[in-house]
């Protein structure tokens, strides 16, 4: 990137039934200090009006609407797809239940300057509740395992030594990508819908030769699984979040797990998983116990290179 010319930045927000959390986003981004950028709204079938809404009350972002929901995947691949045939620099995908400091693109594009050979570049992500706790600081991956973990998760930002680094992975929650990056690599794969869909993209910028970064002093605020954490009558997390959770899991096992690693990261989840649908069973949970057995058996027979995201 040329330090002369600003970089063109689209960013993304998926809205789906929130529309406070989506104007919290927006009124937020309207403070931004980085003068080329240009937000995209995707409304994935909302029911609630919210689209509407937002619509009348902000005039500054384009909006794009899907007529079903797509998932994270499919309504970010929309998004994304407008913003390259708009010919945007980068996309820079944010969840729409963040609140964003005004420097934060700056510092995302910073790291360019910085370093070479970059895929995607991840801030600095705190909880919003909790602005002195980090909720992610990028993510590690386990190949023998086929684990990934969350760096920093839960810890104070003063025990938890923050500088510019390289990471496995980036959180979906926000992820800064060059459009030339996505040519070559591809988008969201749409199949995942949700979950572990920012794991394999991140895990096919590093095969095709990229790095990911974080941006210390990049920050953002997340309220944590706000479109998740609903109440139902299996407690506060639904069937379906489970379903995708384990499916996704083996999608990504079968898609970067090969060989001999199918010894060694199969086994690790399958353990895992028959013990939630014990637990599950004990508990009387009788919905998220098929859910978790309807994942796996997806995650085993289901094509993952579907151009439809697979809806739980």
């Amino acid at each position: 990137m040329d330090s002369k010319t600003p970089s063109s930045v689209a960013v993304i927000l998926v809205n789906w039934n929130g529309y406070l959390l989506t104007q919290r986003c927006l009124l937020s981004l309207e403070k931004v200090s980085f003068d080329n950028f240009s937000v995209i709204v995707v409304d994935n079938g909302s029911e609630d009006g919210s689209f509407e809404k937002l619509k009348s009350e902000f005039s500054f972002p384009i909006f794009l609407k899907n007529f079903k929901n797509l998932g994270f995947t499919g309504g970010n691949n929309t998004g994304i797809v407008y913003a390259l045939e708009k010919g945007f620099d980068h996309v820079l995908l944010l969840n729409n239940d963040t609140v964003v400091t005004p420097d934060f693109i700056d510092e995302l594009l910073k790291i360019e300057l910085m370093e070479k050979n970059v895929g995607m570049v991840q801030p600095l992500i705190l909880f919003h509740e909790s602005p002195n706790i980090i909720w992610s600081a990028g993510g590690k991956f386990h190949k023998v395992l086929g684990m990934s973990k969350t760096l920093g998760d839960r810890k104070a930002i003063h025990n938890y030594p923050l500088k510019v680094k390289e990471l496995d992975w980036a959180t979906g929650c926000c992820i800064l990508i060059s459009s030339e990056v996505i040519k070559k690599v591809g988008s969201l794969e749409s199949a995942f819908f949700a979950y572990f869909e920012d794991v394999d993209w991140s895990l096919r910028v590093r095969e095709a030769g990229y790095q990911i970064y974080l941006a210390p002093d990049s920050i953002i605020y997340h309220e944590g699984s706000a479109s998740s954490k609903k109440p139902h009558d299996e407690g506060t997390l639904s069937a379906a979040v489970f379903y995708l959770h384990a499916r996704n899991q083996l999608f990504l096992l079968r898609r970067h797990c090969k060989g001999i690693l199918v010894f060694t990261s199969w086994p690790f989840h399958l353990m895992k998983y028959f013990g939630w649908m014990s637990y599950f069973c004990l508990r009387g949970r009788i919905k998220k116990m098929k859910a978790v057995a309807k994942g796996i058996y997806h995650g085993i027979l289901l094509d993952h290179s579907q151009d439809e995201p697979l809806c739980p």
